[in-house]
């Protein structure tokens, strides 16, 4: 039922000027970040979440998230972010004998205060920095390993967090279905959050929704793009993305073939 992705221990520094990044992904592993300049937003499960400079934060794994990344007025937005593998984790947890002892239930996304020896490991990654990340993998998974401790000892009721190797377990499909609806994923994936294969995800989906999940989807979409569109004068090139699909031109003809009118041809309120 896991979706299979190749990652590894990675240190990723970003840095861009004037301007405002937005979009979606898929956090499939655990986030050890700081922003340098700026500021981020995430909104993950059903909350908004606002980093900003100077700040650090960890992301947990395995969460849909809208991000949008802010560069100061003049300037450029800079983040270095440590992502922590499962199999570096798993080594971590053998060395030292550690293991999960219940769900973890904080927050998927925080601030972290900002201890020493966060403070100290930070200007250890100034290699990755200045090489844009050309170190070596082996370095790269030491000091990655260097994180973990790290936050065992600055915040240890994030060790259920870490150690916790076991696959997404089974929730409510309908709550989290009508919570996530306008993230662009496809249906592996979807089934995979809610703790299912693909085959039980679109029996149980048919079961609760009495429809494919396809259809569901693309409807729900719509029926957001109309609104949007129709009662809060939304641009159509803005709209679509927002709502969960992919490219303009299927949105626009999936629109049309719904409502009978092309979005563009809607008759906007005048504020």
């Amino acid at each position: 039922m896991a979706l299979k992705k190749k990652s590894g221990p990675r240190i990723v520094y970003s840095c861009y000027s004037n301007v405002n990044k937005e979009g979606e992904q898929f956090i499939s592993d655990h986030v050890l970040g700081y922003i340098f300049s700026g500021a981020s937003e995430l909104y993950v499960n059903g909350r908004n979440y606002v980093f900003h400079e100077g700040e650090f934060r960890f992301l947990r794994k395995n969460q849909l998230a809208k991000f949008a990344k802010r560069p100061p007025k003049g300037g450029e937005f800079k983040t270095i972010s440590v992502i922590m593998d499962r199999d570096t984790l798993r080594s971590v947890a053998e060395d030292l004998k550690l293991q999960a002892t219940g769900p973890y239930t904080g927050e998927p996304a925080m601030v972290l205060k900002p201890a020493s020896l966060l403070r100290n490991y930070l200007s250890s990654l100034s290699p990755y920095i200045d090489n844009a990340g050309d170190t070596g993998e082996m370095l790269t998974k030491l000091k990655v390993k260097e994180a973990v401790m790290i936050l065992l000892q600055t915040n240890p009721e994030l060790k259920d967090a870490l150690f916790d190797f076991s696959e997404p377990g089974k929730i409510d499909l309908e709550g989290y279905m009508n919570e996530h609806y306008r993230f662009n994923v496809d249906l592996n994936r979807f089934a995979y959050l809610t703790g299912r294969s693909l085959a039980t995800f679109k029996r149980d989906f048919e079961k609760v929704f009495h429809t494919s999940p396809n259809r569901w989807l693309q409807q729900k979409r719509l029926n957001d793009a109309w609104y949007l569109i129709k009662e809060k004068g939304w641009r159509t090139s803005d709209v679509y993305m927002e709502v969960g699909f992919k490219d303009f031109s299927h949105f626009s003809f999936a629109f049309k073939k719904a409502y009978g009118i092309a979005p563009s041809k809607i008759r906007q309120p005048t504020f």
